[in-house]
């Protein structure tokens, strides 16, 4: 990997992830209205969607490019501070076990590896909490198929504020701890496996350190990795965002359907069966594929030209 400031890798994951969240969204749209459909039926309910082309065409046709992209303003501002950090914070936090546990800090080892991601990637699903619950919101919002809890926000602001007014501040924060297990598992294993593929390319001549096609071809594999492990959490984050609410005996606004992560995935698992996890797995892998191909492959494109550009104006 190489060598940036944290400063200057935060900046460089940020611009990696708004490039590719620009094209992923739509099927993060699909995703999340797949996930939604049916939630806690047994019989899975008269469903509204087919399959994720059936999302796209339905979304395009009644919604428009507005409906397609639902959620991209807040899902630019969320990329920044996951990938910022995911990206950004993963050497730091990398070499400083490698130097606690006594490996060389160029040392590519798996545990460390694995707890480097998974730790940036908790951090910035912290801090990004808020904008990825506006984003759920927002992207669940049908007006012509509506699917899970509806609530119809004009923009990111009159989410917030609206959220703010109903729930309290507490609000913005609700499903962190399904966000914190989303990010564990998915950090542990995005960039590690990203490292690793890349290095098993190069080791057995199948590419270039430097070159485009192993960057993608890294992406790709990772893309496909993460999607197979992180699509129960995915769908528990979902739903514990969309969830209605209401106000208790005691003033605090709870969530109508699930406590906590676990008593989500408990109760999926009772109604609607094992598949109940993985519902929009299709569409979360048209997602995650892209995105993490684009995310990646652009992350190394954008750190290169930045430091050709950094040396010329240091010579």
């Amino acid at each position: 990997m190489v060598q940036l400031s944290t400063v200057e890798g935060f900046v460089c994951g940020g611009l990696a992830g708004c490039t590719a969240v620009t094209f992923s969204n739509p099927a993060e749209v699909a995703k999340t209205r797949m996930q939604l459909q049916g939630e806690l039926m047994k019989s899975g309910g008269q469903k509204a969607y087919r399959n994720v082309i059936d999302v796209f065409v339905k979304t395009w046709k009644n919604e428009g490019i507005r409906g397609v992209q639902r959620g991209l303003g807040p899902a630019y501002f969320y990329q920044v501070a996951l990938n910022g950090c995911r990206l950004g914070l993963y050497e730091p936090f990398r070499k400083w076990s490698n130097s606690r546990l006594g490996y060389s800090p160029a040392q590519q080892v798996m545990l460390t590896s694995m707890g480097a991601g998974s730790l940036s990637t908790v951090v910035g699903s912290c801090l990004g909490n808020p904008l990825f619950l506006v984003k759920t919101r927002m992207q669940a919002y049908s007006p012509a198929l509506p699917v899970g809890t509806q609530r119809c926000y004009h923009h990111a602001w009159h989410a917030f504020s609206t959220i703010v007014r109903e729930e309290g501040v507490k609000g913005l924060v609700r499903g962190w701890d399904a966000a914190v297990l989303r990010g564990a598992i998915g950090g542990s294993v995005q960039l590690p496996s990203y490292i690793w593929s890349k290095n098993q390319l190069v080791r057995h001549g199948l590419g270039d350190p430097n070159s485009t096609w192993t960057f993608l071809m890294s992406s790709a594999i990772a893309g496909v990795i993460l999607c197979l492990v992180m699509q129960p959490a995915d769908t528990t984050l979902t739903r514990m965002y969309n969830q209605p609410t209401t106000k208790g005996p005691d003033g605090r606004t709870v969530g109508l359907l699930y406590k906590n992560p676990i008593d989500c995935l408990w109760k999926t698992l009772k109604a609607e069966g094992i598949l109940g996890w993985y519902k929009g797995t299709t569409a979360h892998f048209l997602r995650i594929a892209p995105h993490t191909i684009i995310t990646l492959t652009s992350y190394d494109l954008i750190v290169r030209m930045y430091l050709r550009t950094r040396h010329r104006s240091d010579s």
